[in-house]
């Protein structure tokens, strides 16, 4: 398992329940994390820095070598959308649990994606490449043929990293460069483009499966127009803004994109729908999604099981015979940040933690009591699933979840979440991925924030380690108590 956090335990799982040994990597900060210590062998990958650790394609593939792995899951986010990576892990004789190298160069750069995307008849929003970004003249004219407002997205990666929105052209050049740099610390390539900035969208996106036996199939939508910053905080599915026909059109527009490019795994393709019911092709996200729960349980099926058996050449479970989805799914996103202090980043040591139960409830997460939360990654902590028969009855059992939740220790997006499900807009279902704006205050000052982040650094390197970290590629570990069965090796159906 290529990757840490929620992701992690949730593929550990996924592959336990199949009856699968499996493998975590992790840096120093994570050394005692819940992927760590549900795996069968857990492998050093070296210093908490991405690039150190969990963005190094030779540290994983020594991981793989090491601990005798036969495939490698990349989950989301790291390299779960890097071509070379899957070529590599390829050339070394493994098994890429994910789409073929090819497939994600045709849809996981954002740029040749909209060109392929065009030449098949499905609609793009208008934007312009970017050959050279120092070329101030040509900037400019790329942004008069898009327009403002507009965006500058990266081109590799996703999660809202790397994306400006930009209101005139003073602010262009720099909006580019910021953009670019971001892109290259999260994804390792600083390629940007612009994008016509579409007012009062709908961000919905259709989940498909694709097998070696020729079965591509989309299962519904998820709508995740409640963003901050570009990154979902809230998901549901089905969409209130689509109807029965325009549905089975973005549907068909997905299997569409997924059959062209050769795709195989699951993978998810975003649009954005306008006010009048039209619709835009934003990019194919070539990995599993974070918020794939909601389908999960609308649908019952395991998207990550799908996964494990397709990369093992087997077919989807039920074929072309999609199930019925049923009722009403939501996710909230639950991250620790204070969205009153503009969603400033949390750090400190979770407490005796309280996840809610019931029907209908799941909670995909990697929070354990005395885990230390850092600034080293991502600050998601949990995803909170629930399911009904209908979205009153979803959004009234989301409430009553997230009251249920403590994670003492830190702090959490907890009450924007409870403000957002109380919004008429988001009541009503009538509601764009503006919803946010204006929900907190603005962002604090760089200057503000850069004392506060060196004096929690500071704080972390001085905090004695449980134990010293091993040696760069060691393995450590032992069977889980989840599984004691002895290693069996890969594919088994």
């Amino acid at each position: 398992m290529a990757n840490r956090g929620e992701i992690a335990v949730r593929i550990i799982r996924a592959a336990h329940e199949a009856g699968l040994a499996t493998v975590a990597v992790y840096s120093d900060a994570d050394r005692t994390a819940l992927h760590v210590r549900g795996a069968h062998q857990a492998v050093r990958l070296g210093p908490p820095p991405p690039r150190e650790s969990y963005l190094s394609i030779p540290a994983v593939l020594a991981a793989a070598r090491l601990s005798g792995a036969d495939a490698v899951h990349p989950g989301y986010g790291f390299l779960s959308e890097n071509a070379d990576f899957a070529a590599a892990v390829e050339a070394a004789g493994l098994i890429f649990v994910g789409p073929p190298p090819a497939a994600m160069e045709a849809m996981g750069d954002k740029v040749p994606a909209r060109r392929a995307v065009a030449a098949l008849g499905v609609p793009i929003v208008p934007g312009a490449e970017i050959e050279d970004a120092s070329d101030a003249l040509a900037l400019a004219a790329a942004a008069s043929r898009v327009g403002f407002p507009l965006l500058v997205k990266a081109s590799a990666g996703g999660g809202g990293k790397g994306m400006r929105t930009v209101t005139r052209l003073e602010d262009l050049a720099e909006a580019v460069q910021r953009a670019s740099s971001e892109a290259v610390t999260a994804f390792g390539d600083g390629t940007v483009f612009l994008e016509r900035f579409v007012t009062g969208p709908r961000h919905v996106e259709i989940q498909v499966l694709a097998d070696d036996h020729g079965h591509v199939v989309a299962l519904g939508e998820r709508e995740c127009s409640v963003q901050r910053r570009h990154q979902k905080v809230i998901e549901e599915s089905p969409s209130c803004a689509l109807t029965p026909a325009l549905r089975r059109t973005m549907e068909q527009a997905a299997i569409t994109i997924a059959r062209a490019c050769g795709y195989r795994s699951a993978g998810t393709v975003e649009f954005l729908v306008g006010a009048g019911g039209g619709f835009y092709f934003l990019e194919m996200n070539t990995r599993i999604q974070v918020e794939h729960p909601i389908t999960e349980v609308r649908f019952r099926v395991d998207l990550v099981g799908e996964q494990l058996r397709i990369a093992q050449g087997l077919p989807i479970s039920f074929g072309d015979a999609v199930p019925v989805p049923e009722g009403h799914a939501i996710e909230a996103r639950i991250c620790a940040e204070d969205a009153d202090a503009g969603f400033l980043p949390s750090t400190g040591r979770l407490g005796a933690v309280q996840l809610p139960g019931g029907p209908g409830i799941r909670c995909d997460g990697h929070v354990v009591a005395g885990q230390e939360i850092t600034l080293h990654y991502d600050n998601l902590l949990l995803k909170l699933v629930v399911h009904a028969a209908d979205r009153p009855r979803a959004i009234t059992r989301m409430k009553r979840a997230l009251h249920e939740v403590r994670l003492p220790g830190v702090t959490t997006n907890l009450p924007l979440l409870l403000r957002t499900l109380d919004d008429p807009r988001f009541m009503a279902g009538a509601y764009d991925t503006s919803i946010l704006e204006g929900s907190a205050p603005s962002a604090p000052r760089a200057e503000d924030i850069v004392p506060v982040v060196a004096a929690a650094l500071a704080l972390h390197r001085r905090a004695p380690a449980t134990q010293p970290p091993p040696a760069p590629g060691s393995a450590t570990g032992g069977l889980s108590p989840w599984v004691r069965a002895g290693r069996e090796g890969w594919g088994r159906p």
